[in-house]
């Protein structure tokens, strides 16, 4: 049987860097809920280090060269996303300046037999051209009248754009 001493000696691992607060500092490769994105350097317990987050892929030591690796990837990302936000931005300036038409079914004093959602004006700015998911349009609620409305299209956290929606009675083809 192995001695204490010979024991230590056979550890496989060695010992991982300390944070500033005494916790093992680690860099994120994956997602990690209320703790982290991809990137990130964090500061967590030695069990939580060796028993999930590193076995598990999680992470891995936060050595000087990886986060030199990762602070080139940020810059490229930042690259990435810059130039994504200028595309919203451009599709935010077109939708200001468009309108939709959606027919629905009305009474003569004007209230909607069903509604218009979501759904109906994503399909109206499909068929010009803009893709758009229902969880980007933002309603107050469902439009129960005939009239024009502005609409909230939300594209991104820092991107909102106006949409004038027009709901017009079905014409009849008498």
């Amino acid at each position: 049987m192995p001695t204490r001493s010979e024991k230590h000696l056979a550890r496989p691992w060695k010992r991982l860097p300390k944070g500033k607060h005494g916790g093992i500092e680690l860099l994120l490769i994956q997602s990690v809920d209320h703790l982290g994105k991809p990137g990130d350097v964090v500061e967590v317990r030695p069990g939580y280090a060796n028993n999930y987050l590193i076995p598990q892929g999680l992470a891995t030591v936060a050595t000087t060269h990886h986060k030199r690796m990762v602070d080139k990837h940020k810059a490229k990302l930042a690259e990435i996303e810059k130039s994504r936000l200028a595309g919203l931005r451009a599709i935010a300036d077109l939708l200001n300046r468009q309108s939709v038409t959606i027919e629905a079914n009305a009474n003569d004093e004007g209230h909607l037999y069903g509604s218009v959602g979501q759904v109906e004006i994503v399909h109206a700015l499909k068929e010009q051209n803009f893709t758009i998911t229902p969880d980007q349009v933002r309603l107050q609620g469902p439009l129960k009248e005939l009239g024009l409305y502005t609409v909230k299209i939300h594209l991104h956290a820092e991107i909102e754009s106006e949409l004038k929606v027009w709901v017009v009675p079905t014409v009849s083809g008498d």
